[in-house]
């Protein structure tokens, strides 16, 4: 990828990639080109076709997906199997016969399987059964990444993919019953604190192990990688550290200057025991994290407040 490359990013008003958008930007990319849903719906593809057309990239980075934390997930499969899939198929095969010669997937450690090995290697793919309660956009993930692949092998072209264990940062969805669990908890703890509420109730036993990455590490592992003349096919991004959720919850609530006490939910799904990605290989390509989690959870929680100021919370 070089500085006069024309850049389209899929997905640029999501946590991710309004993060790939500030990092092109700070490393010099200006010629970056973006649509909102309501100007292309990446589920169309006719539509997708002619925005690949009429506008050439050099290059693309599909970060458009449909998200949500384990309970929308669980509750939805068949609608996150299907969004996703259609997304996935539409803008990788639409940039493959547009002639985009370089792209980027990002997906999600959630491919792997549910009992993956630990840390887990992007070798363990399609090795043993999934985790059911997201079950369908991990499906849709791996037919992306899937189709990447196949297009490079048999086409030529430089396509490949990324897979990041959980995110938090700027610009993420603080849906309390459809988001991701760090910004659940960061908006659970910080509405106790303004209201002085006595509980903080929390899904599962709090037990299940985490990996997180600040979504901005995640930008620059995405340029690093494009920066490359032969990336590897299929790539994790993480941390390498681990905490268990009540670990977290304790961290949040610390983060927030909360003094409700937590309650927990057993009743609900605590989803796969354990998912620490091995990051050997990106490590190994000259790549590493830069932001600690507290420090990340902190900015996390004075980002959340200024959003919430602004009264422009994703929810």
């Amino acid at each position: 990828m070089e500085k006069e490359d024309k850049i389209y990013v899929a997905g640029h008003r999501g946590m991710v990639g309004s993060a790939i958008c500030r990092r092109l930007a700070k490393d010099g990319f200006a010629n970056v080109v973006t649509r909102t849903h309501a100007e292309l719906d990446l589920m169309d593809p006719a539509a997708v076709r002619r925005f690949y057309a009429e506008e050439k990239p050099d290059v693309a980075v599909i970060a458009a997906a449909k998200v949500g934390g384990i309970g929308a997930n669980s509750a939805g499969n068949a609608v996150f199997l299907y969004e996703n899939e259609m997304i996935a198929m539409n803008t990788v095969m639409g940039a493959f016969e547009a002639g985009v010669k370089r792209l980027l997937f990002l997906g999600s450690t959630c491919i792997y399987p549910r009992m993956a090995p630990q840390p887990i290697p992007e070798s363990a793919l399609l090795t043993s059964p999934l985790e059911k309660t997201n079950e369908g956009y991990a499906l849709a993930k791996i037919s992306g990444l899937k189709l990447c692949e196949f297009l490079r092998r048999d086409k030529g072209v430089t396509y490949h993919s990324l897979m990041p264990t959980n995110l938090y940062g700027p610009g993420d969805n603080y849906d309390v019953v459809g988001g991701h669990v760090l910004p659940t908890m960061i908006r659970k703890f910080e509405t106790a604190r303004l209201n002085r509420d006595p509980v903080v109730n929390l899904w599962g036993s709090g037990t299940p192990l985490r990996e997180f990455l600040h979504v901005d590490d995640l930008a620059a592992a995405c340029v690093f990688l494009l920066k490359m003349d032969n990336p590897p096919d299929l790539v994790n991004v993480g941390s390498g550290r681990e905490v268990t959720i009540r670990t977290l919850a304790e961290m949040v609530k610390a983060a927030t200057g909360c003094k409700a006490q937590i309650a927990w939910d057993r009743s609900k799904p605590d989803g796969t025991p354990r998912k620490l990605c091995d990051t050997t290989l990106i490590r190994s390509l000259g790549w590493k994290p830069e932001i600690d989690l507290e420090e990340g959870i902190r900015r996390t929680v004075e980002c959340y407040r200024a959003e919430l100021a602004a009264g422009n919370i994703r929810v």
